[in-house]
């Protein structure tokens, strides 16, 4: 029988599985971003928005609510963090904007996370993207943003 180098990685069983225990060599290319990143930066997002409903004098949850357009049990969810991972829908961003009372910081914030997310910052597959942008309103894609990140012009 031949010797028969052992590998220079070394390995524990798991599950009835051979995983590494070492993380991938440098040769390999590595993701810039995990999920969990991903994830933090849409939360970190999200509750920017509590942060500037306060700085525009909002504090009760009942004048967040009428300010967002949404109800009190939704912006509580938002504010508190207990979102869906898939962080704030169309549905919901379409309300915020819509909204006659909307703070201006709240706005530019909320324009920002719907850039992010277009942009595909937040995790979510082109196909998530896409759908997310067709459910937009109309009301702030052109006027609003930037030329170079208008999200029509993501969304194609």
């Amino acid at each position: 029988m031949a010797n028969v180098a052992a590998p220079s990685r070394s390995r524990e069983c798991y599950g009835g599985s051979l995983m590494p225990t070492h993380q991938a060599s440098s040769s390999q290319p590595r993701r810039s971003h995990t999920t969990a990143d991903m994830k933090a930066r849409q939360s970190a997002k999200i509750q920017e928005l509590g942060i500037a409903l306060a700085a525009g004098g909002l504090f009760s949850l009942d004048d967040k609510a009428q300010a967002l357009g949404l109800s009190r049990s939704t912006v509580w969810t938002i504010l508190k963090g207990n979102h869906k991972s898939s962080g704030l829908s169309a549905t919901i961003i379409n309300r915020i904007l819509a909204a006659p009372r909307l703070h201006p910081l709240v706005r530019a914030i909320t324009l920002e996370y719907v850039e992010e997310k277009a942009a595909g910052l937040y995790g979510h597959s082109k196909e998530q993207r896409r759908k997310f942008v067709r459910q937009l309103s109309r009301v702030e894609k052109p006027s609003q943003l930037e030329p170079e990140t208008r999200i029509v012009d993501i969304a194609a």
